[in-house]
């Protein structure tokens, strides 16, 4: 008895202390960052989140499978926290029992059960791994570039885990010392197989497997600290630190120091975007350490899907080892070499797990002098052709199990080129050029903003310096609505399904400009804050007198719905902003609409695109889908849909950027989107609708997709309202 009480203090105590060590080093590197002050609010919200992602497991059970196999060996680590408390208590009475719950056979049960489950998941895990193994299907597989090694020794710990137990809980059955007589299933049938050896016997193993198992909790301590797998520890404080509310929506202001950048006067100290590792929150560190490489990014990844250097798992991998190489010069007070140098580039073909993708790995020794965005030649961390790639879709924060925030990272970095390098695709001069000489993205003269409404059959009522008290909306066109002819479609379409309802709404005219929405995805925060103050002041004026509940604004691009309604607040720009489809749904519920399903009972077969700033960016997934539904037709889902969709290619300012790497994004969903047999894709935004359309015409060119059209939700509705003159209600 006393032998094992030493050995097992003696374990605990040298375990703990390099334990101990290695977290006070973690967190001295995490908060070595810049402040974020903006984590700790809404703090039921946070609470909530956490209850949903870490103990219920809601992002992981998206992945029913692999979510389930994980559920079950996260409880197992909280129920079997009771079986160590046992353990340790056994080092000091072997026949310690948990005080009020200790023989509970209930309890005892539900440590047996939950083992068995973990050990069935590991089963699962191995089968999943060996499926998914990047050795076999290379890029394919969402752990291509992961540490698949260190994940094989981690389920090796865990049944290590389980099988101790066991052997623990069985000799300490057979011996008379376990507290349950019943319940504990497992532990009483391995008692039951060791009470042959006799009771010295089994005090022997008892006191065995007590050290092996308390060992081997102390290995897998130190482990999961030097590993991958430190988002056990980590994932809860990352999940409960995320950015709120849900969806991904408003990019986060820039702010330096843990301030806002006063972009009138800016301070001399202020560091715009992120140039170095060190310019990044702590929250941002605390990402990068909490990656627990699982791939589930990568593989919705619109970019990596398609051929395209980036994939979101491996920027945070690149970033976190680039964190902890430099960290010796962060936190460890090592000095930089003066001129920073970077070493010589290593050889073609010698990449980190053979994966040419990673740009960490590709420049060995110090890190002090490697820029953090670079070619190859420059020893870039991160290389151009990666940070460039993201189309901002947001599928890898809305997969990510442990909420790491890649969109917000990737547009910090392009902050910095963009400002700071001026390093930025040729293209994107001609749209900040056009953005500050015309408004608008295509270079347009801004007196046309009204040609689209030309040839309606009723006067579309335009602002003219005050708003009547009866105006419910402003109906904001945006550029595409007024520049892009298929765009020019849907705004009419829209505006003549308002006009029918007796929607009173007024248009701005040539008061309009661009939300700014493409220049804060590429990085340009400053053309951004100049173009949003002008419209913040624009609108205010035109809502002079109203409170901001009774600030309502319908719009059809998803990309100014969301700077206008969840952006423009950091601004002072408080408005109620609702896409159309919300408000068309509306008015066909109260009544006002009346769509008439068409002579064929199973109507036109369509298929919805999801747009990725109307769903994965605010969550708004039914009213679309219903209205299809109202307008009689038949929807065919594409495989990846709602929060799984597929990005069209045009977010992040890739609209007016070239596609030179790999497949075509666009061309990519509309293969997707002609496997469904449909005649008409469907979708609710004029970049998704150029986009569709443009790689639609690339097939058809190639004798593929014969007959399909691209149409707006709204040109669906009112052909089903138009099909009867009955159900049109007088014009006002």
């Amino acid at each position: 008895m006393i032998v094992r009480l030493v050995l097992g203090l003696l374990m605990t105590v040298v375990g703990l202390g390099f334990a101990v060590q290695r977290i006070l080093w973690l967190n001295k590197l995490i908060r070595s960052g810049e402040p974020d002050h903006d984590r700790s609010d809404n703090l039921g919200k946070r609470v909530a989140a956490h209850l949903a992602e870490v103990f219920a497991q809601r992002k992981l059970l998206k992945w029913s499978i692999p979510g389930l196999a994980h559920l079950f060996t996260f409880w197992g680590f909280v129920i079997l926290a009771s079986v160590y408390l046992e353990a340790y208590g056994a080092l000091f009475d072997e026949k310690f029992a948990i005080p009020f719950i200790g023989h509970w056979s209930v309890l005892g049960f539900l440590q047996d059960f939950i083992a068995v489950m973990v050990a069935v998941s590991l089963v699962v895990f191995a089968i999943l791994r060996i499926r998914q193994s990047p050795e076999r299907k290379e890029r394919k597989s969402r752990f291509y570039g992961s540490h698949t090694g260190g994940a094989w020794l981690i389920l090796f710990m865990i049944f290590n885990v389980v099988w101790t137990m066991f052997l623990f809980r069985g000799a300490s059955a057979a011996a008379g010392n376990l507290p349950y007589e019943s319940g504990a299933f497992v532990s009483l049938g391995v008692g039951n197989l060791l009470e042959p050896l006799g009771h010295s016997a089994n005090e022997v193993i008892e006191t065995i497997g007590l050290l092996l198992h308390i060992g081997v909790m102390l290995s897998f301590l130190i482990i999961v600290l030097h590993s991958k797998h430190l988002h056990i520890f980590l994932a809860p404080i990352n999940v409960t630190a995320k950015r709120l509310p849900d969806g991904l929506g408003p990019l986060l202001p820039m702010k330096s120091h843990g301030k806002p950048i006063d972009f009138e006067d800016p301070g001399e100290d202020d560091v715009f975007g992120r140039g170095k590792i060190e310019d990044f929150t702590w929250k941002g560190m605390l990402d990068f350490a909490t990656c627990t490489e699982c791939g589930r990014c990568q593989s919705q990844c619109p970019a990596w899907n398609t051929g395209k250097p980036l994939s979101p798992k491996l920027v945070i991998m690149d970033l976190r080892d680039h964190m902890f190489a430099k960290a010796p010069y962060m936190i460890g007070g090592k000095q930089e070499p003066e001129g920073g140098v970077v070493e010589k580039a290593v050889d073609e073909g010698e990449h980190h797990h053979n994966v040419p993708e990673a740009g960490f790995p590709r420049v060995p020794g110090d890190q002090a002098g490697r820029p953090l965005v670079g070619t190859a030649e420059q020893g870039g961390v991160i290389d151009p052709d990666v940070l460039w790639s993201c189309t901002t879709c947001g599928a890898c924060v809305e997969q990510c199990p442990v909420d790491i925030e890649h969109v917000d990272h990737i547009v910090d970095m392009r902050r910095y080129q963009v400002m700071i390098e001026s390093e930025f695709p040729t293209e994107l001069g001609t749209l900040f050029r056009n953005l500050e000489t015309k408004g608008n993205p295509w270079g347009q003269n801004n007196n046309e903003r009204m040609d689209w409404a030309k040839g309606l059959d009723f006067e579309v009522p335009v602002f003219e310096g005050e708003l009547a008290s009866d105006v419910e909306y402003v109906y904001w066109i945006g550029c595409a609505g007024a520049f892009d002819d298929n765009a020019r479609r849907t705004v009419r379409a829209t505006a003549e399904l308002l006009h029918l309802a007796g929607v009173k709404y007024v248009v701005l005219g040539k008061e309009e400009s661009c939300t700014g929405d493409p220049a804060r995805r590429s990085g340009n925060e400053f053309l951004f804050q100049m173009m949003a103050q002008q419209t913040v002041e624009m609108l205010n004026a035109v809502f002079e007198g109203r409170e901001p509940l009774q600030r309502k604004i319908v719009t059809t691009c998803p990309h100014c719905m969301n700077t206008l309604g969840r952006e423009y607040p950091q601004l002072e720009g408080h408005y109620e902003v609702v896409h159309h489809t919300q408000l068309l749904n509306r008015l066909v519920q109260a009544g006002k609409l009346t769509p008439v399903a068409p002579a064929d009972p199973a109507g036109p077969g369509v298929t919805y695109h999801d747009p990725c700033y109307l769903g994965r960016h605010n969550k708004v997934y039914t009213p679309p889908r219903e209205l299809i539904g109202a307008a009689g037709a038949s929807l065919t889902e594409m495989p990846r849909h709602a929060d799984r969709s597929l990005c069209c290619g045009a977010g992040g300012a890739r609209m007016w950027m070239e596609e030179r790497i790999g497949k075509r994004v666009n061309e990519e969903r509309v293969d997707e989107a002609l496997t469904t047999g449909t005649d008409t894709v469907v979708t609710g935004c004029p970049f998704c609708r150029v986009m569709i359309n443009d790689g639609l015409t690339a097939r058809q060119s190639e004798g593929k997709g014969e007959g399909v059209a691209v149409k707006d939700v709204s040109q669906l509705l009112l052909e089903s309202v138009k099909r009867s003159e009955k159900n049109i209600p007088a014009a006002d």
